[in-house]
């Protein structure tokens, strides 16, 4: 199949329709937190497994559907997992039970990554070489853009005038529309290997690593990390069942859970790194910028979702940018890196500026800026990883590339979570530290406050102490601006220290690649 004509379009619209569903569903944590917490009653320890079963599954899908691609064509794949997702999604808008939630979370992980890897997969199956940068940034707009800045502000709005139902609601006919095309779009030839006998071991051991870290990653912040006895358990078994797997794949051979052969293209090894990085930057700011806005500033979720909205627009208008420059120009996937790393360090340099007093017209620059850096950047990784791939070693190198940016985004998110409990608690001390008892400023401070609070109609007791809380409240949120705006700064800090490191690893590479070229060369008679 050439991807060509009315075939190839309905081909396509299905599978951006059916990543949609994903971003979605999976982004819905973020903004809706509040809202499920109350009408479920759940406390914070049981509410977790809801973000921890989501990640795992989502990994988890990752990792086995090229298994499943091994075995069905690929179109009756994203149909079960696009019906799957749809399916969960209608039953979830329709529960408060906990226990249930958990488990329709699970299987919400489980189909949007097998349906995410199938779908870029076909993708470079359906279509020609010379068209993938405008398909790939296409499908970036449903896999990437969307849950990073579209879903955030439609999920806002309807938890502000519906329910957080709604969101799973509106998954629904996006999910029947999208089967409903795959079903009459011709199906592209899959070319996949077959998965050996002694792949359920190497699945079983990954199954367990990646659940095992994403509990620890996503919970550890909570338990301050390994003071927590259940934290170290987690983390150990989670590298421990990953080593596991990699002694399986060394001593055995044939496919399998993990395809290592993978990583002797110097392109997809550097592709995996930069993605690893982009994930940080992706799904840090994606939890900062939000996090800032309701936490800081007292943004409904309405206006926390339309802060971001903006910056999907110079998001799209990079990647079709990027993709332009690529396809009618001939521009090499690796021009366009470098900017996209300097525009990220920028906007998270523009947003540690961010006050107490921030609007979002103040936060504009540093979104728009966050944008642009990502749109050149998440592009260029994907050409760079997959484009010289074979198309049988093609879902097994998608897989492998959005786990490394799924844990890469886990990281992130993790150490800025720990970071700002740090920096509210020495903040705060900080801060406090200065309010000595019996000053003239913080006399007339209090003085004012409870002056205020009786001609509002409390009485004098009752005024002062509502001044002291006030006072309290405040310095509580300037330790929280102070903890964000050094958030924002590790960001960019971050990428100052990991570009130089990046270069030096493409040269490497490069160098290594070289070397195997020229001992090929000299190899024949």
């Amino acid at each position: 199949m050439n991807g060509g004509g009315r075939g190839g379009l309905v081909l396509m619209a299905g599978i951006l329709l059916a990543a949609l569903t994903e971003a979605l569903a999976g982004s819905v944590l973020a903004l809706g937190r509040n809202d499920i917490l109350g009408d479920t009653a759940a406390t914070p320890d049981e509410f977790a497994w809801l973000d921890v079963g989501y990640t795992a599954c989502k990994l988890i899908g990752f990792l086995l559907a090229p298994w499943l691609l091994a075995r069905w064509r690929p179109r009756e794949v994203i149909i079960a997992a696009t019906a799957a997702m749809g399916l969960a999604c209608a039953v979830t808008a329709a529960t408060t039970s906990l226990e249930l939630l958990i488990a329709l979370r699970a299987i919400h992980g489980l189909a949007g990554g097998t349906l995410l890897v199938t779908g870029q997969a076909m993708i470079f199956l359906a279509y020609p070489r010379g068209r993938q940068p405008l398909l790939q940034a296409l499908f970036a707009m449903a896999a990437v853009v969307a849950p990073g800045t579209l879903a955030s502000a439609l999920q806002g709005w309807l938890i502000d005038s519906q329910a957080w139902a709604w969101i799973f609601f509106s998954v629904v006919p996006l999910a029947l529309v999208a089967v409903g095309l795959l079903l009459l779009a011709p199906a592209p030839a899959c070319a996949m290997p077959f998965a050996g006998h002694h792949g359920g071991v190497g699945y079983l051991l990954g199954a367990i690593g990646l659940s095992c870290l994403a509990y620890a990653l996503s919970q550890g912040s909570r338990w301050d990390w390994f003071e927590a006895p259940h934290i170290i358990v987690a983390t150990a078994l989670g590298l421990g069942a990953l080593l596991a797997l990699l002694g399986h794949r060394l001593l055995t051979r044939g496919p399998g859970a993990l395809d290592l052969s993978l990583f002797r293209s110097s392109d997809f090894t550097f592709a995996f790194i930069v993605s690893f990085v982009a994930g940080a930057a992706l799904f840090g700011s994606a939890y900062l910028i939000p996090a800032f806005a309701l936490s800081v500033l007292a943004f409904t979720p309405t206006d926390a979702g339309l802060l971001l909205l903006p910056s999907a627009a110079t998001f799209i208008a990079t990647l079709l940018l990027a993709a332009w420059l690529m396809q009618a120009k001939g521009v090499a996937p690796f021009a366009t890196v470098p900017f996209g790393i300097l525009l990220i360090m920028l906007a998270m340099w523009v947003l540690s500026g961010s006050t107490s007093q921030s609007g979002a017209a103040d936060m504009m620059l540093g979104v728009l800026l966050r944008g642009l850096g990502l749109g050149l950047l998440f592009l260029s990784i994907t050409l760079i990883a997959f484009g010289g791939l074979e198309p049988g070693k093609l879902a097994a190198g998608i897989g492998l590339f959005n786990i490394g940016r799924q844990l890469g985004g886990l990281m992130g998110v993790a150490g800025l979570q720990t970071l700002i409990d740090h920096e509210l608690a020495v903040n705060t001390t900080a801060l406090g530290a200065h309010l000595t008892a019996g000053t003239t400023a913080l006399i007339e401070r209090l003085a004012g406050m409870a002056a205020m609070l009786e001609g509002r109609g409390l009485d004098t007791l009752s005024a002062g102490r509502g001044a002291l809380a006030l006072l309290a409240r405040a310095v509580a949120g300037q330790a929280a601006v102070i903890a964000f705006d050094r958030a924002f700064a590790a960001v960019s800090v971050f990428f100052a220290i990991a570009a130089p490191l990046l270069v030096c690893i493409k040269r490497l590479l490069a160098r290594r690649a070289s070397l195997a070229a020229g001992a090929v060369v000299a190899a024949r008679p």
